[in-house]
C-alpha cells in the first residue's frame, strides 16, 4: 500500500490546534513583516553610530538577498521533515540574527548579521502559508490568507512609526532586540499548538539544485542592486554577474530534469494554475514595489511632508489592502470562486497607477494622491491572498510546501526587479531633466542630490523648483511603468483556470 505524501495525511486538525497554531503563525508573520519596515526609520541613527554611509543600502539588500534565495529550500525541506521542525529552525535563525544585529559594532558586522536574519525570515512567510494549507481546506482558506495579508499591510504602516518611537525612546539596537521576546512567543504557540505530522516517505535532499538556485538568485539580485548605480550596466563585473546568473539557471533546468527529488520540480510548470499564479504574483509585486519604493521621498521632497507624516500618508493605501484582503478572503469562502477577485483587483490597480502618474506629473492635491493610493491598495488586496488560494488548491498536497515557496520566491524576485527598474528610471529621468552640475561631487565628495531633503529645501528658488519638477516627472514615470506592468498582470490572470475549491484536506485527484 502506497503511503500518502506528508501533507495528504487524512488526520484532520482539531479546533484547538488550528487556533493555537494560527496565533503562532500570525506572531511569526509579524516578526518578518515588521522587520522589513521597522529598520528604515532607524538607518540615519545607525550611520551616526557605526559609520559606513556608502554601504547603508546593504543593510536592506543583504536581508532581501538571503530571504529570497532561501524560500524554495524551506518549502522543500518542510515537505520532507514537516512544517513544525522547519518553523523552529527559521524562527531560531531569525532571533539569533536579530540578537547579533542589535550587538553589532561595525557596519560590516551589521550587514552580515542582517544576511543571517534574512535566512530565517525566508522561511516565515512560506511556512505560514503552507501550514495553513495543511490545516484548512481550500474552501475556508481564503479568509486566513486574507488575514495574513492584513498583517503585512498593518506592519507596513506600524513598522516605520514603531521604529522611530523605539529609536528615540531607547536606541536603534532595540528594534532588533524586541524580536527576542516576540520570537519566543511564536515558538511557544507553535510548539504547543501545532502537531508534528510524521514523515513516512524516504527523501533525498537536492543539494545541488538548492545551491544553483541560491547562486543564480544571488547573482541576479547583485546585478539588479548594483547595475546602473554603483557600476555601469556594461561594466565587466555586471556582465560577469549576468553571465553567471544565466549559466546557473540554465544548469538548474537541466539538473532538475534528472534529480530524483528536485528542490523546484519542473512538473509544477505543467500545471497552468501554477504557471499563471507565479507569473501574476511576480508581476504584481514588481508593479507595487517598483512604483511605491520612492513614494515616501516624493511626499517629503515634493509635498513637503515631515518623515512621520510621510509614513502616515501611506497608511490609507495599506488600509485599502487590509479591507480588501479580509473581504476577498471571506467572499471566496462564501462563493467558492477565486478568479473574479484578482481580475477586479488588478483592473482597479491599473487605473490607480495611471491616475497617480497624472497626479504626480501635474502636482495635484495631496488628497487626490491619497485617494488614488486607497484605490490602489484596495485593488491589490484582492490579488495576492487569492492567488495563493488558487495555487494551493491546484497542486498535490505532497508538493504544497515547494509550490507555496515557489510562489514566495517569485513574489520576492518580482519585487527586487521592480525596485531595480524603478531606481534606473528615477536616475535616468533626473539625469535627463537636470543639469550635469547637479551630479558633480562638491565639498565632502557629495553631489547636490546626495545631500538629502533638508539641503534641497534650502536651495535657491530656481534650483529648488527645478529639482522638484524633475522628481515629479521621474515619479510619474515609475507610476506609468507600474501601470503597464499591472496591465500585463491583468492580462495574465485572465488565463487562470477556475477550479472548484476543495472542501477537504485531500489531493485534487481524490475528490
Amino acid at each position: 500500500m502506497t503511503t500518502l505524501p506528508p501533507a495528504a495525511e487524512s488526520t484532520a486538525a482539531s479546533r484547538r490546534e488550528v487556533q493555537l497554531s494560527f496565533a503562532g503563525l500570525m506572531v511569526a508573520l509579524t516578526l518578518a513583516a515588521l522587520d522589513q519596515n521597522i529598520v528604515s526609520t532607524a538607518l540615519p541613527r545607525v550611520v551616526g553610530d557605526l559609520g559606513g554611509m556608502t554601504h547603508l543600502s546593504w543593510v536592506v539588500t543583504a536581508f532581501m538577498l538571503t530571504s529570497t534565495a532561501s524560500t524554495l529550500l524551506y518549502g522543500k525541506l518542510s515537505d520532507m521533515y514537516g512544517r513544525k521542525p522547519l518553523f523552529f529552525v527559521a524562527i531560531s535563525i531569525f532571533v539569533l540574527g536579530s540578537m547579533l544585529c542589535g550587538a553589532a559594532q561595525t557596519m560590516t558586522h551589521l550587514i552580515l548579521f542582517r544576511g543571517l536574519q534574512g535566512l530565517g525570515a525566508g522561511g516565515l512567510m512560506v511556512l505560514a502559508q503552507t501550514t495553513v494549507a495543511d490545516l484548512i481546506p481550500p474552501r475556508e482558506r481564503g479568509k486566513y490568507q486574507g488575514l495574513f495579508r492584513g498583517v503585512f499591510a498593518t506592519c507596513s504602516v506600524a513598522g516605520p512609526l514603531l521604529g522611530g518611537v523605539i529609536t528615540d525612546a531607547l536606541s536603534w539596537r532595540w528594534i532588533f532586540f524586541v524580536n527576542l521576546p516576540v520570537g519566543a512567543v511564536a515558538l511557544g504557540l507553535i510548539g504547543v499548538g501545532l502537531r508534528h505530522r510524521n514523515r513516512a516517505v524516504t527523501h533525498r535532499i537536492d543539494y545541488l539544485g538548492a545551491g544553483l538556485i541560491t547562486g543564480g538568485t544571488t547573482s541576479l539580485l547583485l546585478l539588479l542592486s548594483w547595475g546602473g548605480s554603483l557600476y555601469a550596466w556594461l561594466s565587466p563585473l555586471m556582465v560577469t554577474l549576468a553571465a553567471m546568473a544565466a549559466l546557473l539557471y540554465t544548469w538548474l533546468i537541466f539538473h532538475e530534469r534528472r534529480a530524483q527529488e528536485p528542490v523546484l520540480p519542473l512538473r509544477l510548470f505543467r500545471n497552468q494554475v501554477f504557471v499563471v499564479s507565479v507569473s501574476v504574483m511576480a508581476l504584481t509585486s514588481m508593479a507595487l514595489l517598483g512604483s511605491l519604493v520612492f513614494m515616501p521621498l516624493y511626499f517629503q521632497l515634493v509635498l513637503g511632508a515631515a518623515p512621520s507624516k510621510a509614513g502616515l500618508m501611506m497608511a490609507p493605501m495599506m488600509g485599502g489592502v487590509i479591507v480588501s484582503s479580509v473581504l476577498g478572503g471571506r467572499l471566496i469562502s462564501i462563493s467558492g470562486r477565486y478568479k473574479i477577485f484578482p481580475v477586479c483587483g488588478l483592473s482597479l490597480a491599473t487605473v490607480a497607477f495611471f491616475i497617480l502618474a497624472w497626479v504626480a506629473a501635474f502636482h495635484a492635491t495631496p488628497a487626490m494622491t491619497v485617494g488614488m493610493l486607497v484605490l490602489l491598495g484596495f485593488g491589490l488586496g484582492f490579488v495576492m491572498p487569492n492567488i495563493s488560494v488558487a495555487l494551493q488548491n491546484s497542486v498535490d498536497p505532497g508538493d504544497m510546501g515547494v509550490a507555496t515557496s515557489a510562489l514566495a520566491f517569485f513574489r520576492s524576485l518580482g519585487g527586487a526587479v521592480g525596485v531595480a527598474v524603478s531606481g534606473t528610471i528615477i536616475a535616468m529621468e533626473l539625469r535627463r531633466l537636470l543639469p550635469a552640475s547637479f551630479f558633480e561631487s562638491t565639498m565632502g565628495g557629495h553631489s547636490l542630490l546626495d545631500r538629502g531633503v533638508q539641503y534641497i529645501a534650502q536651495l535657491p528658488t530656481d534650483q529648488h523648483d527645478l529639482v522638484l519638477g524633475a522628481f515629479r516627472h521621474a515619479t510619474a514615470t515609475t507610476f506609468i511603468a507600474g501601470g503597464v506592468i499591472a496591465s500585463l498582470s491583468l492580462l495574465t490572470v485572465c488565463f487562470l483556470p477556475e477550479k472548484p475549491l476543495r472542501t477537504k484536506l485531500s489531493s485534487p485527484d481524490k475528490e
